[in-house]
């Protein structure tokens, strides 16, 4: 793709879209699947950068894996709780899922490893992880100041048994803890210490590892006890991406139009589904089908909305949030200035940049509608950054975006299939 896109705004959205496999099932499933007893086959898996480094991670780990690109198919032999490798130099880019599933999954392993990535992922924080790894039995050091990556580990399994990690730095930290809890010579029984942040991704993990046959015990809202058991390799059906879907829900909420996400429902494992009550609450009509939903753009009126549960689409809020009548205010999401950048302060820049108030605060920012105008936007090596500012291109003329390549993070295809919805553009 090239350095930069300029959009061509006009027309609507309207149709039906089935967005590639969900980020954040297909690595959990990944995990899942190379710890567990016997082969699975992993469906409509995603094929972006992200999966990719766990593919290649898992593969230099011994693990075998095999992706077929055009069949949207991972089949994996799981190594029985044994890591097959007892030293890797692993690369996990800026994939925030890799080296916080990894780095407890490896802690497992007998033997000496080391991830590293790109600038950005020596500037995310990991410190809290590796504290209660090294509180249930491991060896991890944080090589860059900060309690950033890389990560050194000298694994000789895990003892487990109580454990305690913070909550509002990541859900991931969590997350990776929980689905090597089983192999953890005691089992784990975590505590989740302060504000738990985006706690619908932790059931979410929950739910993958009951699927591959490990039940966690969710005791209370903050305490999670995984007993010692294994996964068992199987087939499983991975659902499309709910936060790629909401940059199409927020496309027909900007231009009036019309669209349903085949593949996801009310039920869906991921919590970025309820994206939609948000854009209903600021005016757009939904319907849930058993195997899709539907939104219809209407006239936008600015809300006051928390969105800790579901941060992955604060920015395609703040882009709708333009086009609404009145201010909109976002709370809740001090945690994803740690991710593939500072989301709150690089969404606050560019949307300055088209002529658009912000506010912006710790915990979020609030966006005060104004005349706009054309700009060159910067995504920041953000794929969320690229697909959520494109959106403001359907309306206004002049939005050019830069490096827009990086949505093949997660969805190397957005931008063709944004102007396949796209009518009478």
């Amino acid at each position: 793709m090239s350095d930069s896109l300029e959009m061509q705004p006009g027309g609507t959205v309207a149709g039906t879209i089935r967005p590639p496999g969900s980020k954040s099932i297909t690595n959990r499933a990944l995990i899942c699947a190379a710890l567990a007893k016997g082969s699975s086959l992993l469906t409509g898996a995603l094929e972006s950068d992200d999966t990719h480094v766990m593919l290649d991670s898992l593969a230099r780990l011994g693990i075998s894996v095999n992706a077929n690109r055009q069949a949207h198919t991972i089949s994996v032999a799981g190594c029985g709780g044994r890591i097959p490798a007892r030293e890797a130099e692993l690369f996990i880019g800026n994939s925030g899922t890799s080296v916080r599933f990894l780095s407890a999954m490896l802690a497992l392993g007998e033997g000496r490893y080391r991830l590293d990535g790109t600038p950005r992922m020596r500037e995310r924080p990991i410190q809290d992880l590796a504290d209660t790894l090294n509180a249930l039995g491991a060896r991890v050091t944080c090589e860059s100041p900060g309690g950033c990556p890389p990560l050194a580990i000298e694994a000789s399994g895990l003892q487990g048994g109580i454990g305690s990690v913070r909550g509002d730095t990541s859900s991931q930290f969590t997350s990776g803890l929980l689905m090597a809890g089983p192999y953890m010579r005691e089992g784990l029984d975590l505590s989740i210490t302060g504000a738990i942040v985006s706690l619908p991704y932790i059931t979410m993990t929950a739910a993958v590892m009951s699927s591959f046959g490990v039940d966690v015990v969710d005791l209370e809202a903050s305490r999670y006890v995984v007993p010692t058991g294994r996964y068992q390799g199987r087939t499983y059906d991975i659902e499309p991406d709910a936060s790629a879907a909401s940059y199409f829900f927020g496309a027909a909420a900007i231009t009036g139009g019309e669209i349903a996400v085949q593949g996801l429902s009310r039920h869906s494992l991921q919590g970025d589904v309820a994206f939609v009550d948000v854009l209903e609450k600021m005016g757009c009509q939904v319907e849930f089908g058993p195997s899709h939903i539907k939104l219809r753009g209407g006239k936008l009126r600015g809300i006051d909305v928390d969105m800790n549960p579901i941060s992955d689409t604060v920015q395609t809020l703040a882009a709708v949030a333009l086009f609404a009548d009145g201010p909109t205010t976002i709370t809740g999401v001090g945690h994803i200035r740690h991710k593939e950048t500072d989301r709150i302060g690089a969404m606050a820049a560019e949307l300055r940049k088209l002529g658009a108030k912000v506010d912006e605060f710790d915990e979020g920012l609030k966006i005060t509608p104004a005349t706009l105008h054309g700009a060159e936007l910067a995504t920041y090596d953000d794929h969320r950054m690229a697909m959520s500012l494109a959106l403001v291109g359907l309306r206004q003329a002049g939005v050019r975006i830069l490096d827009p390549g990086c949505t093949a993070k997660t969805y190397p295809d957005f931008f063709h299939d944004l102007a396949r919805v796209r009518r009478n553009a």
